[in-house]
């Protein structure tokens, strides 16, 4: 779409009015339990999570926070748990680049709800899967109680943090604890089960049980300093590896700390001297239609992306409604798979519906994603897709085998793979273009995301269609304003399910980007790819030829 025409304003202005939304939701939510509770905290000599942070990393540069949407509009009968209950990112420290997570006390006393788990969980999983350092800011009261059976028991709960604790040491991942508050029951084995574990007098307290809890149980009268304060666990039990009078002095240590690590091994990741694109980055608003079934030129989109707006395709001319081509991104050299969302005509004459993985599409990603991997490059992938063709002549084509072939490379890349979900990311597409199942080593999401298994419209009647087949059995009969009442009710619950922020708040997406920061968070993305060695050789195993 040529910039400046009408179609091109009435888009940029609906991109910039959806970016004013999602920056509002960002700003409320990084108030975390709001402002009584951050005065509450500053009375008792604190900093806010994310002010331990600021002070952490290094000077000039700055915080990139991951999972900021987690926890959004749920648990609303506990009061809500912003951002998870806890604030997460990458940044640098001493030069090292590193994982950081901060129990957010403001919320709730910075206890653990099931979504709070689950993000500490993705934290860990990013740190292992580069070979980053974790800092941990600990603050925090300890499992949210009336969701404990939804936060302790299970395999991806509570408890595996500490599984992830040993893992990390054992793979000779840095990990440092500083107890800032809280530290109580079993979240007391986070930072023990860490590296180095440092303690702020005061605040600082860790113990496998409170005073009250203590009384409780054998009787025992005891002060919090006495059971697990930092004097104590410096100077008794020798927990503590040293303890500090203020916080600051604390995020100091950590500095030294970070800056004695040695350099990482890593994994020789392509990299020359960066370049802005020649196409204006800004332009992306004016592109993305506000109808998302709108067809648009994904070319477009990649050309104000890619350094110096070069692109070399790959096999340009079948399969065209995947774009594949090689590129650099901030100096990284990358493969980049990304739905064409032009329809497209194939040389027999066929026009083929854009956003859609036609067999020769599928064919044509396979091999791409199997040569990236013998070249050890990592992979972008370009969301904007509504699911494989379907049909007589597409099955005849053979779309299942083509399609499984496809599925098949993603699954097995060893290369580190960033998924952005630029639109439409429906049904076996969503697989297909390295969704979060298919374990990219970030995955982030533009305002203009929709997740779903198949699109609104087609998913309400469906819905409906079952929905009043099963009145009928019951002797039930709708008028047809009832269906029409239902179907609108239908349709909104399930649009609300495709938005991007419904998807973070349940961390299907790491993080809702402006389409503007995409080469930031791919830089830094490919940045901490970098650090860790890539040892296996890539096999697809078996699939149909």
């Amino acid at each position: 779409m040529e910039p400046k025409t009408l179609q091109f304003n009435k888009n940029e202005d609906a991109y910039r009015l959806l970016l004013s939304r999602y920056r509002q939701m960002r700003e409320q939510i990084q108030l975390g339990g709001g402002k009584k509770q951050i005065e509450k905290i500053k009375k008792q000599h604190k900093l806010t999570a994310r002010e331990r942070i600021a002070y952490l990393i290094d000077r000039g540069t700055s915080f990139l926070e991951l999972g900021l949407f987690a926890g959004y509009d749920m648990y609303a009968e506990a009061g809500g748990c912003p951002a998870g209950g806890v604030v997460a990112g990458i940044g640098y420290v001493s030069g090292r680049q590193c994982v950081m997570v901060a129990n957010d006390m403001t919320v709730k006393a910075g206890a653990w709800f099931p979504i709070t788990a689950k993000k500490h969980l993705r934290m860990q999983e990013i740190a292992m899967q580069n070979h980053l350092p974790i800092i941990y800011l600990v603050d925090s009261a300890g499992v949210f109680l009336p969701m404990q059976d939804e936060v302790f028991p299970d395999k991806e709960h509570f408890g595996r943090v500490f599984y992830n604790n040993a893992r990390m040491s054992a793979m000779g991942i840095p990990q440092i604890a500083a107890v800032m508050g809280s530290c109580v029951a079993g979240g007391a084995y986070l930072p023990v089960m860490s590296d180095e574990l440092l303690m702020v007098r005061g605040n600082g307290s860790m113990f496998l049980a409170g005073p009250y809890l203590v009384k409780a149980a054998i009787g025992e009268e005891a002060d919090a300093e006495a059971l697990g304060g930092a004097d104590m666990h410096s100077s008794i039990s020798g927990t503590a590896d040293a303890r500090f009078d203020s916080e600051e002095a604390c995020l100091d240590h950590i500095r030294q700390l970070m800056g004695l690590m040695a350099k990482p091994q890593d994994a020789g990741l392509a990299h020359v001297s960066p370049a802005p694109p020649r196409k204006n980055p800004e332009e992306i608003y004016g592109m993305i239609p506000d109808d998302p079934t709108r067809p648009y030129d994904m070319q477009e989109i990649i050309d104000r992306i890619v350094d110096d707006s070069a692109f070399i395709p790959y096999k340009a001319d079948y399969g065209k409604t995947l774009i594949c081509g090689y590129a650099h991104i901030e100096g990284w050299a990358v493969g980049i798979v990304a739905n064409q969302r032009m329809p497209v005509r194939t040389r027999q004459g066929e026009l083929q519906m854009g956003g859609v993985i036609y067999h020769d599409s599928a064919d044509k990603a396979a091999r791409f994603v199997m040569l990236c991997n013998q070249k050890k490059l990592p992979i972008i992938f370009l969301q904007d897709v509504t699911g494989f063709m379907v049909g007589t002549r597409s099955e005849q084509a053979g779309i299942i085998k083509n399609g499984a072939k496809l599925v098949n490379a993603v699954a097995n890349s060893i290369v580190p793979k960033i998924t952005i979900i630029v639109g439409n990311s429906f049904g076996a597409g969503n697989y297909a273009m390295c969704g979060r199942a298919y374990d990219p080593r970030f995955i982030f999401a533009w305002p203009s995301a929709r997740i779903a298994v198949m699109g609104g419209q087609q998913a309400a009647e469906t819905l409906l269609q079952i929905e009043i087949s099963t009145r009928k059995k019951k002797g039930e009969q709708l008028t047809p304003e009832e269906e029409k009442q239902l179907l609108d009710e239908i349709t909104r619950k399930y649009t609300e399910q495709m938005t991007p922020h419904y998807a973070a708040a349940r961390l299907w997406v790491d993080e809702i980007i402006d389409p503007l920061d995409t080469r930031m968070y791919i830089r830094e993305a490919l940045h901490a790819a970098n650090q860790a060695p890539i040892t296996e050789n890539f096999h697809t195993g078996v699939f149909q030829v």
